[in-house]
């Protein structure tokens, strides 16, 4: 019999639960709207409690900031999140009080980012990183092998870039920050400064180039300091098919050849790239997460 692991993918927006072994192998999975801390995990809980065989660990990638430090008396929380009636709260601790088993957290972009590491387009690889565009961004990944940690975690989307007020006199709308790289270029900002949902905006909207040149700000910033081997981009905002080649071409520009490698000079398609597990890569790096600890 199989070691199952079960996984979850902490969204802000939606929450997805399954159980398995890892790619190719989920038994069942299911998915809910985040709504409040108590029902939300409540729901997960009820979910993992009615499953028939048992389960050695279960790993949480999660919306946060969230505290992965193991010495922190906050270890396993999700702390300072501007996500209403989520703030300092417990939730390793409460799914293992739950449920009785290990259980594992990091932030959802370093678990999406050990998924594709494990079963896609960053195997075998021992440096890249995953940058998520969605309701915010976030990034993470691996260095020499291990996933991000310092201080705390990788806050990718809350660096600042330049923002030229002439050409985007949009102010921004991260809370703590204004016009860092999520206050001008996560879903929020698109629909505020356009006044519609940004799925709705045409292919050849002024909008797309704004977009693809913040993106490509801060791809340009973290190649420059991290030294990826790949850069992975994920998100519901990349789903627009014009916005990668967009991207790929404003990081050319921006770098000017001065990194000099045939990655970024010939061969940026298979540099940055879309994950290739799609919309399973956080629920099934959360299962990878789980094997860690079972």
């Amino acid at each position: 019999m199989s070691t199952l692991y079960g996984g979850i993918e902490a969204g802000g927006t939606k929450f997805v639960c399954a159980v398995g072994t890892g790619a190719g192998d989920l038994r069942v999975e299911t998915s809910f709207p985040t709504t409040t801390a108590e029902e939300t995990i409540g729901h997960a809980i009820a979910f993992f409690q009615k499953q028939q065989e048992p389960l050695a660990a279960i790993g949480i990638g999660s919306f946060g900031p969230i505290d992965p430090n193991p010495a922190s008396p906050t270890f396993g929380y999700i702390t300072t999140t501007p996500k209403p009636g989520w703030t300092n709260t417990d939730f390793t601790g409460t799914i293992q009080r739950a449920l009785g088993i290990p259980v594992s957290l990091d932030t959802d972009v370093n678990v999406a980012a050990l998924g594709e590491h494990h079963w896609g387009v960053a195997q075998g690889l021992d440096s890249f990183i995953y940058l998520t565009v969605g309701s915010g961004i976030g990034g993470g990944g691996i260095m020499n092998g291990q996933l991000m940690h310092g201080l705390l975690h990788p806050e990718m989307g809350h660096i600042r870039i330049p923002h030229d007020w002439n050409t985007d006199p949009y102010a921004g709308c991260c809370p703590y920050h204004g016009d860092c790289l999520e206050g001008l270029a996560a879903a929020p900002a698109m629909e505020l400064r356009w006044g519609q949902p940004p799925e709705t905006l045409p292919v050849d909207h002024s909008a797309w180039s704004l977009e693809a040149g913040y993106l490509a700000m801060g791809l340009a910033n973290f190649i420059c300091t991290l030294s990826p081997q790949r850069v992975i981009i994920g998100g519901g905002i990349m789903r627009q098919p014009q916005l990668l080649p967009l991207v790929r071409q404003k990081v050319q520009e921006l770098l000017n050849g001065y990194i000099q490698t045939a990655q970024i000079l010939e061969e940026i398609d298979s540099y940055i790239v879309p994950p290739s597990l799609g919309e399973w890569s956080g629920v099934l790096g959360a299962i990878a997460l789980a094997h860690q600890l079972g």
